[in-house]
């Protein structure tokens, strides 16, 4: 997992990142906000930890900026500030965690797993879901995996929306077809599994990782392997 480290001051920095690295995440590091913004937004991290005070932007304009932008990355706020006020600018501008200076590595790596272990759930916002590379606007009713284009018929794209907005959780068929179709599911059909074949031709049959799984005898997950 890729983590971007947001702090001024070297010494802090270095530790942060050599610990890091030796628990096995990669890290991309800033020195100030306005260089934090860009490679936030050019880059996919599974989270962002950041210092309150920087250069450039703080640790709450570089949050409420890249939060403007719908950027969704959890982010840990680093601070010598461990005021109630404090920690509420930092949530209503975005932030995910606070952790408050001098703290020990442990704490903090315990907090970014908790973080990146959230982050590979569905990320929702009112227009969009995302997960495994697949992003839904639910505004325009597109779809993207990777970067391209899905074509989708409207019921296909509702059947995704419930798949996605259910990852990890095994639905059954007559669970399927009650909440997408919003019918009494008869045994004796198999619309369900027709219009999952479909799906996954259009979501999985061209990309290394799989996101619809069969649970036999259960029903099917959305997940990625």
């Amino acid at each position: 997992m890729k983590l971007l480290v947001v702090e001024d001051e070297p010494k802090t920095l270095q530790a942060i990142q050599q610990g890091l690295e030796e628990s096995q995440f990669e890290v991309d590091i800033a020195y100030d906000g306005l260089i934090a913004k860009r490679l936030a937004l050019k880059n996919n991290y599974a989270a962002i930890i950041t210092d309150l005070i920087l250069p450039g932007l703080n640790g709450y304009e570089l949050c409420r900026q890249l939060r403007a932008e719908g950027l969704t990355t959890p982010i840990l706020m680093l601070t010598a500030l461990g005021e109630t006020d404090d920690k509420i600018m930092g949530f209503d501008a975005g932030a995910d965690q606070f952790l408050t200076k001098p703290f020990q590595f442990t704490e903090l790596l315990a907090r970014v797993r908790s973080l990146t272990k959230r982050g590979t759930q569905v990320s929702m916002t009112a227009q969009m879901l995302r997960y495994g590379g697949v992003e839904m606007n639910l505004d325009a009713k597109s779809v993207m995996r990777d970067g391209l284009p899905i074509e989708l018929t409207a019921r296909e794209f509702a059947l995704l929306e419930f798949l996605m907005r259910n990852q990890g959780r095994t639905l059954s068929k007559p669970t399927i077809a009650e909440q997408v179709w919003d019918i009494n599911f008869d045994t004796g059909t198999n619309v369900v599994e027709v219009y999952i074949n479909y799906l996954r031709k259009k979501i999985d049959r061209d990309f290394p990782t799989k996101l619809i799984h069969t649970q036999f005898g259960m029903g099917y997950m959305f997940r990625e392997e």
